[in-house]
């Protein structure tokens, strides 16, 4: 699907390649930016999630988020299988400011309603909150560490 005027195109990640270019994207922000330990940012959970990938026009991955949804979301859901978890979204740097983490989030609530979910979590970086919030999300919880840094559980419900 085309997001918008921007230059760039959101879709499900399909087949090796497009799992490459998520990984790829992620190792880049989360590694390489963010410090978190590799053996930490990819796990058990990436072979059965959703992924989504935003490319550019001539390709190349500028972005990616996962959906984790049943029984793989639960720990991170409060139990509730109607309920999916958001998570591992990324954006490299060249790419921020053109809405291209708006565009992720918004495909995978797309996804999320076409499994049948009714509401999206997520574990938001604390300086992260404002882009959450402004895309509908509501902190709930007190702040918690993650991969060092500090985050917040957030909720969106997909039925209003």
């Amino acid at each position: 699907m085309t997001t918008g005027p921007e230059p760039f195109t959101t879709r499900t990640a399909v087949g090796e390649q497009d799992l490459a270019a998520c990984f790829q994207v992620r190792k880049e922000v989360f590694v390489g930016e963010q410090e978190v330990p590799e053996e930490i940012e990819y796990d058990a959970y990436d072979a059965g999630a959703l992924h989504v990938l935003a490319v550019a026009a001539d390709g190349g991955p500028l972005g990616t988020g996962r959906l984790l949804h049943g029984p793989a979301a639960v720990a991170r859901t409060g139990g509730d299988l109607g309920v999916g978890s958001l998570g591992r979204l990324a954006v490299i740097g060249a790419a921020r400011g053109l809405g291209v983490g708006a565009a992720l989030v918004r495909a995978i609530e797309d996804a999320a309603r076409e499994l049948g979910l009714d509401a999206v979590d997520l574990h938001a970086q604390t300086h992260a909150l404002g882009f959450y919030e402004r895309l509908g999300y509501v902190a709930y919880g007190p702040e918690f560490p993650d991969a060092g840094m500090p985050h917040r559980a957030m909720r969106r419900s997909l039925r209003d």
